[in-house]
């Protein structure tokens, strides 16, 4: 960690709590969860108000803690301390620590209190949906926590991208397992869509923190690949997420009105052009990132829209 000569940060107040999670990048849960209880929708299984409700809080909490203790360990690694080139508040974390406006330690106590308390709030859920909710939780609390901790921090080793979009996917099934109350092959296979547009989301948002993490040893896709073959890789992601999302549909998996999800083709592949165009200039692409974050937002939303209206 690198030395900090500032004077102690003040104890954060709820505002300042809230800003810890980065709010504007929960809606991306929310959209999952909304997903999630569209397949349930669809299939005739009902809709429970408090579940879903309950269901909606916990994937938000659970997100927020993760958002927090990415800060807590990228301010301990030095990542974010030497990140310059961030596009905020895309990249680059919070910046909090760095500004001198929370600590370390209370972003460390915040993210610990937030992970923790879905424990029991979890348990009391899955007493009410099924047992399988217990293994999807504690595969997100893993993923949460595995993604930024050591000894495994995936996020340095390549493996990053992949963990978010698994946890992502986890939470669409979770939404559909409490209405359900069982698993079911129809949401597992067509939000892998959903979730590979949100590993673009993660690929693209490297590109302006790559050189600060190659400094601090965090090789993130980009860093191990280089800016130009990572391009390449959003491409054929995008390609992939919507063209698995067709075949899905062609083999009768999902009704033919989930294909309402491929709304947003246009935005993933504006934003591979704009990436492969402008891949050794980070700067120039907070166009390329917006789309990006639009994407599986525009994705789970019209594809849930898509889902709801085939629903009898």
């Amino acid at each position: 960690m690198l030395s900090d000569s500032r004077p102690p940060a003040p104890a954060p107040g709820w505002r300042m709590l809230l800003r810890m999670t980065r709010p504007g990048f929960l809606l991306l849960t929310a959209a999952a969860c909304i997903l999630g209880m569209a397949f349930a929708w669809a299939c005739g299984c009902g809709f429970d108000v408090p579940k879903a409700a309950a269901t909606l809080v916990l994937a938000v909490v659970a997100h927020a803690g993760a958002n927090v203790l990415n800060d807590y360990h990228d301010a301990r690694n030095g990542a974010d301390a030497a990140n310059q080139q961030g596009l905020f508040p895309f990249s680059g974390g919070s910046r909090l620590i760095q500004q001198g406006l929370v600590s370390e330690a209370d972003t460390g106590r915040w993210a610990a209190l937030l992970l923790l308390v879905l424990v029991p709030a979890g348990l009391l859920l899955a007493l009410h949906s099924g047992g399988g909710l217990l293994l999807i939780g504690m595969a997100g609390l893993f993923l949460a926590w595995a993604y930024s901790a050591p000894p495994l921090a995936l996020m340095s080793r390549g493996l990053g991208e992949l963990a978010v979009g698994l946890a992502w996917w986890l939470i669409v099934l979770g939404a559909d397992y409490v209405q359900r109350h069982q698993f079911f092959i129809i949401p597992a296979v067509t939000a892998a869509s959903f979730a590979l547009l949100v590993v673009n989301l993660l690929l693209i948002n490297g590109f302006p923190d790559a050189p600060a993490d190659a400094q601090v040893g965090k090789n993130t896709l980009v860093v191990r690949l280089g800016a130009r073959r990572a391009a390449w890789l959003y491409l054929a992601l995008a390609l992939l997420a919507h063209g698995w999302l067709a075949l899905a549909v062609w083999l009768l998996i999902p009704p033919a009105a989930a294909l309402w999800g491929l709304a947003s083709a246009p935005l993933s592949l504006a934003a591979a052009a704009l990436l492969l165009r402008h891949a050794s200039e980070p700067q120039r692409l907070r166009p390329a990132i917006a789309l990006s974050v639009a994407a599986p937002l525009v994705h789970a939303l019209a594809l849930a829209a898509g889902l709801a209206a085939s629903a009898h």
